[in-house]
């Protein structure tokens, strides 16, 4: 296992800020693999047209670095703050900066060295974030193929400045490789040397040193303020603001565009700021969200020759979600106890069967799919 220490000074996914310079000046018109932000910071998940995501990947990086700064200053000011970082903490939610502006936001001279590391550490809240559910799996079934299909897939998603770069380029052959020895041996952590980022991940977890999410009180007030300027926006036009889809009069606001973890905060309202229709309407697109990624889990086990699939998705998604969002859509430790438990017996089941001379296809017609 590599240790922390290694991990804060070789990765560009911890402390991205005091190595991505190297990447710099690289400036490219390839397309970046995201068309959405959705993280667990305080804002609406965005979600960009094809028209959108194609105009930004034909920005050149100098016009990214000064688009970047236009929006930090913006962001800074809303929020009433001169620094995205408190006590070296994220205190500013950097959600709505797309990978390439991140990347030139921690790696360019052009920022604050406070700028940097907020920049550096948003980096590594969204690695861990794309990779906490699969390592929760992974901590249940032993088996670490999944969890290095999502750090494969997290870094095939990042703009093309930073794949320039000398981390991302040794990170993801560390991930190629760690992917070839798990293809013998699943459940046994593979050693792809100190630039593994998955190994660096869980030495930060371990030493429970992950990126905290932005306090759910803060989150709180964000979306308050999101709310209060959607309303305005729709007064402005002379169309009161409504949460019924089928308005012909008003202006409909979409609660659903919101990330979950700003759902979760109206709909537990821990500071008292939200009317009643407010999380009402939060309440439903949260469960409606929750209902989407259940019925998804389901279908893809649907499809798997694996009969323990539907408790490994339902273990990965509750790893996924924050303690506030499990509360709100009503995810207890007990729902997530009856996974594994299920996770177990069926696995048990599986080998007995096969040790009695079956095999899964059989066990799968066995239990009648």
């Amino acid at each position: 296992m590599v240790s922390v220490s290694t991990a804060y000074s070789t990765s560009t996914y911890y402390k991205a800020a005091s190595s991505a310079g190297a990447a710099t000046g690289s400036p490219s018109s390839r397309a970046t693999s995201s068309a959405a932000v959705a993280t667990d910071q305080g804002a609406t998940s965005v979600t960009l047209s094809d028209a959108a995501v194609a105009a930004l990947a034909n920005k050149d990086f100098a016009t990214v670095l000064a688009d970047t700064h236009s929006k930090l200053m913006l962001l800074l000011k809303d929020a009433d703050r001169t620094s995205p970082l408190q006590d070296g903490k994220l205190a500013l939610d950097l959600s709505s900066l797309d990978h390439r502006e991140l990347f030139a936001m921690a790696s360019n001279d052009g920022f604050n060295p406070d700028e940097q590391d907020a920049a550096g550490l948003e980096m590594q809240r969204r690695f861990e974030a794309a990779l906490s559910g699969p390592a929760a799996l992974a901590k249940v079934t032993g088996n670490y193929s999944a969890l290095y299909k999502a750090a494969a897939e997290y870094l095939d998603s990042l703009g093309s400045e930073e794949k320039a770069g000398a981390d991302w380029i040794e990170g993801r052959a560390a991930v190629t490789d760690a992917q070839k020895q798990l293809l013998t041996d699943p459940k046994t952590l593979p050693d792809a040397g100190e630039h593994d980022p998955v190994a660096l991940y869980l030495a930060v977890v371990e030493a429970g040193e992950q990126v905290q999410p932005q306090p759910i009180v803060d989150v709180a007030a964000t979306a308050r303020k999101t709310l209060d300027a959607l309303y305005a926006e729709a007064s402005a036009t002379g169309k009161a603001p409504t949460f019924n889809k089928a308005t012909t009069v008003g202006t409909y606001i979409d609660m659903s565009r919101f990330e979950s973890r700003v759902l979760s905060a109206i709909v537990l309202d821990t500071s008292g700021i939200f009317k009643t229709e407010e999380i009402s309407a939060a309440n439903a697109a949260l469960r409606g969200k929750s209902g989407a990624a259940l019925l998804a889990g389901f279908q893809s086990a649907a499809k798997s020759s694996d009969p323990t699939a539907f408790s490994q998705n339902i273990m990965s998604i509750f790893g996924s979600m924050s303690v506030e969002e499990r509360q709100a859509v009503g995810w207890s430790d007990q729902f997530y106890q009856a996974a594994v438990d299920s996770y177990t017996s069926t696995s048990k089941l599986t080998q007995m069967f096969a040790e009695a001379g079956g095999d899964s296809t059989g066990f799968m017609a066995l239990m009648g799919r």
